[in-house]
């Protein structure tokens, strides 16, 4: 199944609170961000900082469009940390990096509005 991103795409099937649950998202801050010039789209190469029960995970994020690289360094962002590793290129990207599409199609990253601990989970 394909969900779109658009937002007059409708909503996804029902589901119920513990299929929710399965999908483990965290806040983790990112330490670091470079390039990613093997990806077949314009990406970084992000790690990011969990907390010390899952600690330091990559992830591959196309997010080239609105942020650079110097302001993504200590910014947190949301991911889903259970899903299993994803070869992407030469890079295994262990976390799904979450946003939304801005008007031009972009990815703006989810984030809380004030700090929280790296590795609070999202209920």
């Amino acid at each position: 199944m394909h969900l779109s991103h658009a937002p007059d795409a409708p909503p996804a099937p029902e589901t119920d609170f513990e299929t929710f649950l399965k999908a483990d998202i965290r806040i983790g801050t990112i330490v670091a961000a470079e390039d990613f010039r093997e990806a077949r789209k314009p990406a970084y190469r992000l790690r990011i900082d969990f907390g010390p029960a899952i600690g330091e995970r990559k992830s591959s994020a196309q997010i080239t469009a609105n942020y650079t690289r110097e302001e993504l360094v200590g910014r947190q962002v949301a991911a889903v940390v259970n899903f299993p590793p994803r070869q992407i290129g030469p890079m295994l990207s262990e976390v799904l990096t979450l946003g939304f599409a801005d008007e031009a199609g972009e990815v703006v990253l989810f984030a809380p509005d004030t700090p929280v601990p790296n590795g609070s989970r999202l209920f």
